[in-house]
């Protein structure tokens, strides 16, 4: 019993530290991408570029953008939340591969 409290344990402070780092990633991320946004839109705004030219440019999205992208998978990772290989279809080939192994060792019986 004593176990499997322990693996309970273990089980939820892994979780815990999986979405404090998701949590730090995506403050940094916030952080970092608006200082480095307003630091282009200042910069384009002295080169003479007029405020929405300066804001909608595609260079001070990119780095949210591609970012983002990492971020988002991260977050997928974190929430356990994938369409293709959910906790569903790893049972199902877990099954599959334990059938298989089991049909080869009866095989030599």
């Amino acid at each position: 019993m004593e176990n499997r409290n322990d693996e309970k344990m273990k089980r939820a402070k892994k979780r815990v530290e999986e979405l404090k780092g998701f949590y730090i990633h995506l403050t940094v991320y916030i952080l970092i991408n608006t200082f480095i946004s307003t630091m282009k839109i200042i910069r384009d705004l002295g080169n003479g570029e007029s405020f929405g030219e300066a804001f909608w440019d595609f260079g001070t999205f990119a780095v949210w953008f591609f970012w983002g992208i990492g971020v988002f998978f991260h977050g997928v990772k974190v929430f356990s939340y994938n369409p293709f290989f959910g906790k569903d279809w790893e049972r199902r080939q877990i099954q599959k591969y334990m059938d298989k192994d089991k049909k080869e060792a009866e095989k030599y019986r």
